[in-house]
């Protein structure tokens, strides 16, 4: 059995694309999916299953959750070994304190993850981005909100992204080390 990390994207944040983690779990579960466990209610799990690629559970998760929650959310699905591998490969080193003003920024597919480039122009001083073979890496040290390439992030540049800040990163790289 493999362990794996499901990442949905844009749920639970103000009224619309709600989806209760407890119904994920229950969902996940229903899928033949063991040892589901979430973090935070953002939308993030971690499971293990006997076979398939990180793409092709992306895709039954998210039918899944259209069919049984009526929820459209894209779903980003990784091993933990890739997870472990976008953790080890940060290049950059940050204070505990600036975890939350750290994004890591996943897709499903390389080209995705390629198209995100568009986004360096608009880094400014204090602010930091690389993209990496698996992720790309963003700390925007006087936030993100105050930030021009974090506003192209969260918008269309973004659109086949999801991000977790490092903390959270940290902590489904945590979970998915007991389960697997």
């Amino acid at each position: 059995m493999t362990t794996f990390i499901a990442l949905l994207r844009g749920v639970n944040v103000g009224k619309a694309k709600r989806v209760p983690m407890a119904d994920f779990r229950k969902l996940l579960t229903a899928l033949g999916y063991t040892d589901v466990a979430t973090l935070l209610n953002s939308g993030n799990a971690v499971f293990r299953a006997r076979s398939g690629t990180p793409a092709r559970l992306a895709s039954a998760i998210a039918d899944a959750i259209a069919r049984k929650l009526k929820v459209e959310v894209p779903v980003i699905v990784k091993s933990s070994t890739e997870l472990a591998a976008i953790v080890a490969a940060n290049p950059f080193k940050v204070d505990e304190t600036e975890h939350s003003r750290f994004l890591v920024a996943f897709t499903q597919e390389p080209k995705a993850l390629e198209d995100l480039a568009v986004i360096q122009p608009y880094i400014k001083a204090r602010e930091r981005f690389a993209i990496g073979k698996h992720a790309a890496y963003l700390h925007f040290a006087d936030g993100i909100l105050k930030s021009k390439a974090g506003a192209a992030l969260l918008g269309k540049a973004g659109r086949q992204a999801t991000t977790r800040n490092l903390a959270t990163t940290l902590k489904l790289h945590a979970l998915a080390g007991k389960a697997g």
